[in-house]
């Protein structure tokens, strides 16, 4: 029973189509029924106040959010937009309950309630962030990993992705499950005393094999406030990586999100600071880690960085820094630099005011310090959401003029969400597979509908 209760839809399904219904059906019969003092009059004085009501909202929420910038980063437009209909609806319906009878109050409250959830309903179907009630109570669906499940490459020379792939074109590839698994692992902080939350590993089905062979890697963060595991729930990156194997036989880069933060409400900075040092946890811990107990390839070319939101802003700060262990880096709506408020209170927070030292770990400043360099950038932002198309633009041209490889592309119809991210993820697979020699898509940009690109330098997307 408690399964089913956590594993119902927040994004999509019977929720909030059903909440959305009866908040219709509440106004309704508000509307329709009179009030004390008839039905016309209270009705216009009713909707005046929803009117005052969404405007004034709107004004308070563009405060908070872009003026601010209460949350780190714009709600973008879509959001506020939403928010400021609900604010207008939840006005209307507090005067409704003001000047009505008791029948048509009590229909008022319970109206108020739904059009709340609706409201927040469909934020999150925005932001895609909660996709079922239990990842809004941070309930596990991940099984703790079982390093007997995982297969141990024997060290042989020739236990290659090549002789994968020859074994699978003859149809004697062993015996292995149709589909890869999730689990949650707790990685040790053994050089840095990070105190990082549980990770998440995606394995793929060559994975689960007794003999498989050695794999690239994909570390992928999410955003803050986040948990590690939104890029398997609102990320769906296991299905993603599923689909991917299917068509390669069995083949899928393993995918591993660790916390860089540490908690829901801090921001590390992705930087060794008083606050925590996630740099060393990331870069060396969990790269410890992962070479150690699961069957990946060594070679940076095989290894990817990436996030969304401050995680992309991680990815793009500690790809560029460490060339030596990620060959490519993926960031959706990445910030032009590392924040945790306004500037002025980041670098005295974290860096006890020094400019210099916050410059170290600015993403363009970390690129052209390590330029020359061989490195793919791939980003993608949301349409809507102009702030990280701005920063994009000025990293993507700082990451040709260092001589990376860069893809750029804008998402259509979509904000500072994870239907941003997920379009953008299901070209960077396609594209990884192909640059790791997993497997050629035949794809190029063009073919992925929801994408635009708006900066390139290169012509092998894909192919």
């Amino acid at each position: 029973m408690m399964d089913w209760f956590f594993n119902i839809q927040l994004t999509k399904g019977w929720l909030p189509t059903s909440m959305l219904i009866a908040t219709i059906v509440g106004i309704a019969l508000l509307v329709i029924l009179k009030s004390k003092d008839g039905w016309l009059e209270p009705l216009l004085k009713q909707l005046g106040w929803g009117v005052v009501g969404g405007l004034v909202g709107r004004v308070v929420v563009w405060l908070l959010s872009d003026v601010f910038m209460v949350f780190g980063v714009s709600l973008g437009s879509l959001v506020e937009t939403s928010i400021t209909y609900g604010l207008a609806v939840v006005s209307a319906l507090i005067a409704a309950c003001i000047d009505s009878g008791k029948i048509r109050r009590v229909i008022a409250i319970i109206t108020i309630v739904l059009a709340v959830v609706t409201c927040a309903l469909k934020v999150d179907g925005i932001y895609g962030e909660y996709t079922t009630i239990g990842s809004v109570f941070g309930h596990n669906q991940f099984s703790k990993l079982d390093p007997g499940t995982v297969g141990k490459t024997d060290g042989k020379a020739d236990n290659t992705v090549e002789k994968w792939k020859k074994l699978g074109k003859e149809g004697k590839l062993p015996t292995m499950p149709k589909k890869g698994a999730v689990h949650s692992v707790d990685i040790p902080a053994t050089l840095s005393h990070f105190k990082a939350r549980t990770a998440n590993v995606y394995l793929p089905p060559a994975a689960l094999t007794k003999n498989p062979p050695k794999l690239p890697v994909m570390i992928v963060m999410a955003g803050q406030p986040g948990t590690p595991d939104r890029f398997f729930s609102a990320g769906v990156l296991g299905a993603k990586l599923d689909a991917y194997a299917a068509k390669h036989y069995g083949l899928a880069p393993i995918a591993v999100s660790p916390d860089q933060n540490g908690s829901l409400t801090h921001n590390s900075l992705c930087a060794d600071t008083p606050k925590g040092n996630a740099e060393t946890y990331l870069t060396r811990d969990v790269t410890r880690w992962i070479k150690s107990n699961l069957p990946v390839e060594q070679s940076p070319s095989k290894w990817l960085i990436g996030g969304f939101s401050q995680g992309g802003t991680c990815a793009t700060q500690l790809g560029p820094a460490h060339p030596d262990l990620y060959g490519h880096i993926y960031s959706a709506g990445g910030e032009i630099e590392p924040t945790a408020g306004s500037h002025k209170s980041t670098v005295k927070k974290y860096f006890a005011g020094n400019e210099k030292a916050f410059d170290k770990h600015v993403p363009i400043n970390i690129i052209e310090r390590h330029s020359p360099s061989k490195q793919t950038w791939f980003s993608a932002a949301g349409q809507v959401d102009s702030k990280s198309q701005k920063n994009q633009k000025a990293i993507s041209k700082a990451a040709m003029k260092a001589g990376m490889s860069v893809t750029t592309v804008v998402v259509k119809g979509t904000g500072h969400d994870w239907h941003t991210v997920n379009a953008g993820m299901s070209a960077q697979i396609d594209l990884f597979g192909s640059e790791t020699g997993l497997g050629k898509t035949g794809k190029s940009i063009d073919s992925y509908p929801m994408l635009e690109v708006v900066a390139a330098n290169t012509n092998t997307f894909g192919d």
